[in-house]
């Protein structure tokens, strides 16, 4: 069975799995205050250039999201995502369990339109101030993730607005980095780390998704938000042997690691759908990252689906499917090719 369902199938780069081993008997200081976890800090505030930054590691996404949400706001605080943001559709709510609402607004092939964003938020702000912020919810960050749900990226001109945006109406700007590495690495793209630790008042690094075996690096920019140590053990986020991600990180950021193994997953999604399209296959979305949108006849798709795993996303009508196809940082073209032969 070829498996492109998602981005996060194999265990770890082979170059993490030899450190861990190396280390395996050693005798490490916990909670993340041990020397691995210190080189990998110095390493990503190095390639951010941000000197200053705080960073913290933490297990997963929906964790990672969690935290520095309720990190970002007060008590009766909201954050702004697009209908399709992860915090919105995947994530079990786990941020209003915090106690905060996600408000959703609508958006155009995965990302925001900033124009139609800012008339949101003008119109928010009118009706609030006539009635009384007291009996709202008041948007305090606003969310997106690089690369988006379908695949699209932000531009740097597009994240420079967005800040402005949140400047003049008193927002954090948050994103979600669970793929950052197949955004910095896609063809067209012209964001980099620096970029984005300049814009953003605080994002994270992926690593479950990027050849890491599980964490997140979180890079907090700005210093009046409030991820503290404390906040992090309270809601059960800090791992007593925090040395396993950090040894993890500090390998990812020795040499360009990340991003090359991050080259390799783009490289790959776009050797499929230059395939694809060559068999007839129409794309759903211009993604130029590692996750691969295509419409599919139904028929067509289950008979892939007794070789193959992928993931179905949504009906497109007239007996066709949209289905979604990911390459990771360990996919190799004979993966690949062994698909393409399948259509």
């Amino acid at each position: 069975m070829l498996r492109f369902e998602s981005d996060y199938m194999e265990g770890c780069h082979p170059a993490i799995l030899r450190r861990l081993q190396e280390i395996n008997l050693d005798k490490n200081v916990g909670y993340g205050l041990d020397p691995y976890c210190e080189s990998a800090r110095s390493k990503i505030c190095q390639a951010c250039g941000t000197p200053d930054a705080q960073v913290h590691f933490l297990v997963g996404g929906t964790q990672t999201n969690m935290l520095v949400i309720d990190a970002m706001l007060r008590y009766n605080d909201g954050i702004i995502a697009l209908e399709t943001g992860h915090i919105n559709v995947h994530e079990s709510g786990a941020v209003e369990a915090c106690g905060h609402k996600v408000m959703p607004v609508k958006g155009r092939d995965g990302k925001y339109d900033i124009d139609a964003l800012e008339q949101w938020l003008k119109a928010f702000y009118e009706e609030t101030t006539a009635v009384g912020i007291e009996h709202y919810v008041m948007p305090r960050a606003l969310y997106l993730s690089h690369p988006t749900e379908l695949g699209t990226l932000y531009t740097r001109r597009e994240l420079m607005r967005l800040r402005e945006l949140c400047d003049q109406y008193g927002l954090y700007l948050y994103l979600d980095g669970a793929r950052l590495g197949y955004g910095l690495m896609a063809q067209g793209g012209d964001l980099t780390l620096p970029d984005i630790a300049r814009y953003c008042d605080v994002f994270y690094i992926g690593g479950t998704k990027v050849g890491a075996l599980m964490g997140e690096a979180v890079v907090v920019t700005n210093p009046n938000i409030e991820l503290t140590r404390g906040l992090i053990k309270h809601r059960g986020a800090m791992l007593a042997k925090g040395w396993l991600l950090g040894v993890q990180f500090d390998t990812l950021f020795t040499g360009d690691l990340y991003l090359k193994i991050s080259r390799n997953a783009v490289d790959q999604a776009m050797r499929l759908r230059r395939g694809m399209e060559l068999k007839g296959y129409k794309a759903y979305i211009d993604s130029p990252t590692n996750q691969q949108f295509f419409v599919m006849s139904n028929n067509k798709m289950e008979e892939l689906a007794q070789k193959a795993a992928f993931d179905y996303i949504t009906p497109a009508g007239d007996g066709h499917s949209v289905v979604r196809f990911a390459t990771s940082w360990a996919t190799t073209s004979e993966q690949v090719d062994a698909l393409l032969s399948l259509l």
